[in-house]
């Protein structure tokens, strides 16, 4: 690494003169990441780190190889007769829509023998990029553009809809997907074209034992053991393999070693990483860790459910659906806990007060201290925006209480249809008996609680609503309420008198929290323009300073990170820059075979060649969630990797960068290969994967 910190102290010349003073010496032009567009990739950095100069055609190949899968993933083509690759967990949902009557994807996975077993999902796609263009100098130099704004909405969306238009009837152009890209909160904008593949074929999917190997418990860490993958095929208008011969990745299962370059491919979803300081304090003292409470207790509830049935093999499938929603919470606490983690780190939110002190102070303007203040105004109403949001892993309590509120802001509006009405005292009578459900009334019990902790000091709208009953008392008697007999709730929202009337605690909570939520939807929807309008501000002033040689954050859009190989110190060791099969089976016999690092049997007796092979690997590329499925590759453009994770320290990425411990966790080729060669003998794939 010694190497590589020398060459990033040349990168501060190349960057546009960066320059850090004594107190700023923490801060780092890579705070905002690697996530390089292909209009501007840094060639001069690639230089200098690698000493690698690519030059036009092998971007434009690289980026032509590489996909969207659907509307979640990454992918590539890696043969030239349309082979693409992704991960397993990019694929399960979707490939068992093709599974026959005795198959099970799942515990044995799926091989076609043969093209004509290859087997069409109807509804997935793949999207290739065509074409880019930059349209800064058509949006911002328009008039259409400077209108101030609900005016200015419409006639930007007028504008953006005529440049697509122009373009689409251009050379080139025609019959592709258009989608303008805002990059630096509008310093600039791209326009990209795709091309969309429909019919997507499936080729093989390993086992979920191997495609998620380790299960939740292995989840974000490293050293892995994870055979994520999945082969698709794409056909032609003509339901021929598609002809991709003159842009895909060759597969090389020995194209990388420790300390080479290497890049990923792919399409990262969203990243923060020029929210504020101000903004960030907000999100670690109330939006992401209210989120993260919530999510932890109904994991937490979830498990207790699973735990009890479990065993019983008639409630086999109640089981499953209850151990995927488990896996899904989890997974989004492991990530939101990471992110609070990284907010609560003194190094990494110093860093990010440096480098906004240098931003701020070449601005010279106030709009940080500005958007501070907005967001001190906003602090009271954090809690009913992140508690009272009617969302679906809250219960549908919630969801009926917001009906009956705005059943009771309807019925005193004059001009409120009939016809409405009618239809919202339907609705609310058919809920009713949610309040009868006893594991409704526990997550309600949930959400209460969790209301007691969070509320901004001095707000007594709980107090309020319970009117001197505990929370669970208070639960007890909405259990009672005539909110929850259909014929009883009817009969009180068709009679205004007797509503106006009544003294019923869900009525009187729906009252108070539905009034709390509306405020507080006021309040973010009021201040939203003038914190949208700071937020452009404050990216151009760091836009205006560096250009594009700092890379704007994800937008779900190609791009290119560059990283090297390399292993990471961690939990007082050292974890080596790739594992092996034969720490698989370690995995499998230290866990005395017991899921979920179990294997399957026909995985019980491997070759040597196999056990030799390795199997994942990291590197210091700049990952977020979308990049899942990306090609990992090395300096030739070859495929050496498939991207599939993050370690548990790369999950700040949100907001920053950190490349010290920051890894990206890949499926070797070399473990794809070998897999396919000696477990699955799947013969006609490695055939199509070896290099000529």
């Amino acid at each position: 690494m010694k190497k590589l910190k020398v060459k990033i102290l040349s990168l501060l010349i190349i960057l546009g003169g960066f320059q850090l003073t004594a107190q700023e010496k923490a801060a780092s032009p890579f705070d905002f990441g690697k996530m390089w567009t292909f209009e501007t990739p840094p060639k001069e950095w690639f230089k200098e780190a690698y000493g690698f100069e690519p030059g036009e055609e092998w971007f434009e190949d690289v980026r032509l190889s590489s996909l969207r899968f659907a509307s979640w993933c990454s992918a590539s083509f890696v043969s030239p007769s349309g082979l693409i690759m992704t991960n397993h967990h990019c694929s399960r949902e979707v490939s068992v829509q093709v599974q026959q009557e005795g198959e099970n994807f799942d515990k044995r996975g799926f091989y076609a023998n043969t093209l004509g077993e290859e087997r069409k999902v109807d509804g997935l796609f793949v999207e290739q990029l065509v074409q880019t263009v930059d349209i800064t100098d058509e949006v911002l130099n328009n008039e259409k553009f400077s209108f101030k704004k609900d005016e200015a909405m419409e006639k930007r969306a007028e504008l953006l809809k005529q440049i697509e238009e122009k373009y689409a009837a251009m050379p080139g152009w025609e019959g592709l997907r258009l989608q303008v890209v805002t990059y630096y909160s509008g310093g600039r904008y791209s326009l990209y074209g795709y091309k969309r593949y429909d019919d997507i074929r499936l080729v093989w999917i390993p086992e979920l034992d191997l495609g998620f190997y380790g299960g939740d418990p292995d989840n974000f860490t490293y050293p892995r053991y994870n055979l994520d993958c999945t082969f698709w095929r794409a056909y032609d208008d003509n339901g021929q393999p598609l002809n991709t011969s003159e842009n895909y990745l060759e597969f090389n299962p020995d194209g990388v070693q420790d300390q080479d370059p290497v890049f990923v491919v792919g399409n990262p979803g969203r990243t923060e990483r020029y929210r504020t300081v101000a903004q960030l304090e907000y999100d670690r003292d109330y939006r992401y860790k209210m989120l993260l409470k919530s999510l932890t207790n109904r994991h937490n509830m979830l498990l207790e459910e699973y735990n009890v049935i479990k065993d019983d093999p008639a409630q086999e499938m109640e089981a499953q659906e209850l151990l995927s929603n488990i896996f899904g919470l989890s997974n989004s606490m492991k990530a939101y806990g990471g992110i609070v983690g990284g907010l609560h780190n003194e190094s990494l939110m110093g860093r990010k007060k440096e480098m906004e002190s240098n931003i701020q102070k070449n601005s010279g303007a106030d709009y940080w201290d500005k958007l501070a203040a907005s967001y001190e105004e906003l602090n009271p109403h954090a809690w009913p925006i992140s508690h009272l949001a009617p969302r679906s892993f809250r219960g549908q309590i919630l969801g009926l209480m917001h009906e009956v509120y705005n059943f009771d802001k309807l019925s005193m509006d004059k001009e409120a249809s009939p016809d409405d009405l009618t239809a919202a005292v339907t609705s609310i009578s058919e809920k009713a008996p949610v309040l009868s459900d006893k594991r409704e009334m526990k997550l309600f019990a949930m959400l209460l609680q969790e209301i007691s902790e969070d509320i901004y000091p001095g707000d007594n709208s709980l107090e309020t609503v319970l009117d001197g009953k505990n929370i669970y008392q208070f639960v007890d008697a909405i259990s009672k309420s005539d909110f929850g007999s259909t014929e009883n709730v009817r009969g009180m929202l068709m009679d205004g008198k007797k509503m106006n009337e009544s003294k019923d605690p869900f009525l009187a909570m729906s009252r108070v929290f539905g009034k709390k939520y509306d405020a507080a939807s006021a309040a973010f929807g009021a201040s939203a323009p003038m914190r949208r309008d700071l937020e452009t501000k404050i990216a151009n002033s760091a836009f205006d300073l560096y250009g594009t040689s700092l890379p704007p954050d994800a937008t779900f859009t190609l791009r290119i990170s560059d990283g090297i190989v390399n292993g990471y110190d961690y939990n007082g060791t050292v974890a080596p820059y790739k594992t092996t099969y034969f720490g698989l089976y370690d995995r499998h016999y230290s866990n005395d075979t017991k899921t979920p690092w179990s294997l399957p049997e026909k995985w019980l007796n491997p070759p040597m060649e196999l056990l030799m092979a390795p199997m994942n690997i990291v590197s210091t590329n700049d990952i977020i969630g979308g990049n899942s499925g990306s090609p990992l590759i090395n300096a030739k453009g070859e495929a050496v990797g498939l991207i599939f994770d993050g370690n548990i320290e790369s999950l700040p990425g949100n907001f920053i960068f950190d490349e010290e411990a920051n890894r990206t966790v890949s499926v070797h080729a070399g473990g794809i290969y070998a897999a396919l060669k000696y477990i699955y003998k799947a013969d006609r794939i490695v055939k199509e994967l070896d290099r000529m």
